[in-house]
């Protein structure tokens, strides 16, 4: 299998995205996941552009990457400048990085309005910077930005920037679509013209997203002959994006034949997205390619019945080669194969009623037609299965609950909830206050709960969501409440529907607390329910 290499930007051109901040810490954490997969080049920055980056590179110097190498980025000398006094080249050769990725200009534009440079001096810019770089013992990429746009302008000249930085040494040229602005067949017919001018260069292409065709413009320059790719994890950079190599990596590996990462790198690429959005503190996508939750969820019921007969029926891959899992989502859609799967996981035997599961599959359009959606909610779904067939026993069972809501003059919120519920045959009465009444009413329920079920204390809830689902009817509307919970270790989802926000909210959280008890239990060997 001939290789392709691959070139994380993730800590120079991915940290360019609105809104993205990662310590010096986190940053090294995503150098040594990136290696740990068999990432060939990590580019981690400018090498002391700030003293993050300064710090960052201090600290990868320290580690131990293996076969990844480290690249520093910089730019061409400065106009008018020798190449061995320009502070920026300086900075790149005193850098522990092997690897010196330096950017040049090609297209006339920036040459008129940015460097205001002519064509012959731009091009002694190129070369200069790298015959130097190269005398220091780097390893010397070079990046032609804008290639693409000054090639449609001036071909000539583009391929005249090339061959000054491939004559004077640079091990790779690489193509970059800047401005994200180019199409696929023009990336493909482009990259194929300069193997020809260019036949014993080796070349890589850097593209960014801006008309939706990174990751398919990353694929046409490798059919033409690159072989190296530039992106970022998750696809991560300024305005749109770069060419996201969570895509590209299995599109190379298991679309096109080339080896990429190292063996078994592709199977945990689903684990790095998730961890690197995490890290990030961003959700992870649930419809990315590949990795996301919702890539290998299967909802119509004609989906569904394909795939129980054939996985290749409506997935393209087996999810497992990039370390994902197939997903059989519940909804008015659904046919008896999803209700057969689910159950199956909650260990419901569906089989011995023949009625069961068409009984499940109209109260599930049922419920659906007044606004849940078990897709989203997979907790809810288990519990729906049980009481359909009749296995849940309610841990607490509610009698009634009460929430009031006062503000004073000065503007001070106070809420209270009172709550009677039902356990080991006694009735239980208590009242909290809380910031608002989802947290008194919580707060009232684990009092009265207090000592009595102590797989409560680990519970705790992660997020919480409102939608209105008829906007039209006012604040007489139907409400969707959504909780995400958690045990320290797995989270889970429960909704509760209605024209009440408060007993919406209420259903979710009661659903969610017998939920997570019952799986602390079987967890712990204690069992489901109550003895």
């Amino acid at each position: 299998m001939e290789r392709v290499l691959l070139y994380d930007t993730t800590l120079r051109d991915g940290m360019q995205r609105e809104g993205m901040s990662l310590s010096v810490g986190e940053q090294l954490q995503v150098a040594l996941r990136l290696a740990d997969i068999g990432m060939d080049v990590i580019e981690a920055g400018f090498p002391s552009s700030n003293p993050k980056d300064s710090e960052l590179f201090h600290l990868l110097e320290a580690e131990d990457l293996g076969t990844t190498q480290v690249a520093a980025f910089g730019m061409t000398r400065r106009r008018n400048t020798d190449p061995a006094t320009d502070p920026g080249l300086r900075i790149m050769v005193e850098c522990f990085a092997p690897v010196a990725t330096i950017v040049g200009k090609t297209w006339d534009l920036h040459l008129q309005k940015v460097t205001k440079v002519s064509r012959e001096e731009n091009l002694r810019m190129i070369g200069e910077s790298i015959a130097f770089l190269l005398g220091e013992g780097k390893d010397v990429f070079y990046d032609a930005e804008h290639f693409f746009d000054a090639y449609r302008e001036h071909p000539e000249y583009a391929i005249d920037c090339l061959r000054a930085a491939h004559a004077n040494g640079a091990s790779w040229l690489v193509l970059c679509d800047t401005n994200g602005a180019t199409l696929p067949q023009d990336v493909e017919r482009i990259t194929g013209e300069v193997r020809v001018a260019l036949s014993d260069a080796a070349i890589g292409i850097h593209t960014h997203n801006d008309a939706e065709c990174a990751v398919a413009n990353s694929l046409a320059a490798v059919a033409q002959g690159a072989r190296q790719v530039q992106g970022t994890l998750n696809g991560w950079g300024e305005r749109c994006g770069n060419a996201n190599l969570v895509s590209i990596a299995p599109s190379l590996a298991l679309k096109m034949g080339f080896d990429v990462l190292r063996p078994g790198g592709i199977e945990e690429l689903t684990t790095l997205s998730h961890w690197a959005a995490e890290t990030a503190n961003l959700p992870p996508d649930p419809w990315a390619p590949y990795v996301g939750t919702n890539a290998f969820a299967h909802k119509g019921g004609m989906h569904v019945a394909g795939m129980m007969s054939d996985p290749r029926t409506f997935e393209h891959i087996d999810p497992a080669l990039v370390g994902n899992e197939r997903g059989m989502k519940v909804s008015e859609l659904s046919g008896r194969h999803v209700v057969l799967s689910r159950a199956r996981e909650a260990g419901i035997d569906v089989e011995a009623d023949a009625e069961l599961a068409p009984r499940i599959l109209a109260r599930i359009k049922e419920l659906e037609h007044r606004g849940y959606h078990f897709e989203v909610a997979d907790a809810s779904f288990t519990i729906l299965l049980e009481r359909e067939a009749g296995v849940h026993e309610p841990i607490f069972p509610l009698e009634s609950f009460r929430v009031i809501t006062e503000r004073d003059g000065a503007g001070s919120v106070v809420t209270e909830a009172t709550v009677r519920v039902h356990h080991g045959g006694e009735r239980l009465v208590a009242t909290a206050e809380g910031n608002g009444p989802v947290n008194a009413l919580d707060l009232a329920l684990r009092q009265a709960l207090v000592g009595r079920i102590p797989e409560i204390d680990a519970i705790s809830l992660v997020n919480f969501k409102v939608r209105i689902l008829d906007e039209g009817h006012g604040t007489e509307a139907t409400t969707r409440v959504l909780i995400d919970s958690t045990d320290g270790t797995s989270t889970w989802s429960t909704m509760g529907v209605d024209q009440n926000v408060i007993a919406a909210a209420w259903d979710a959280l009661v659903d969610s607390l017998d939920y997570g008890v019952r799986r602390a239990r079987i967890a712990s060997g204690t069992g489901a329910r109550e003895t």
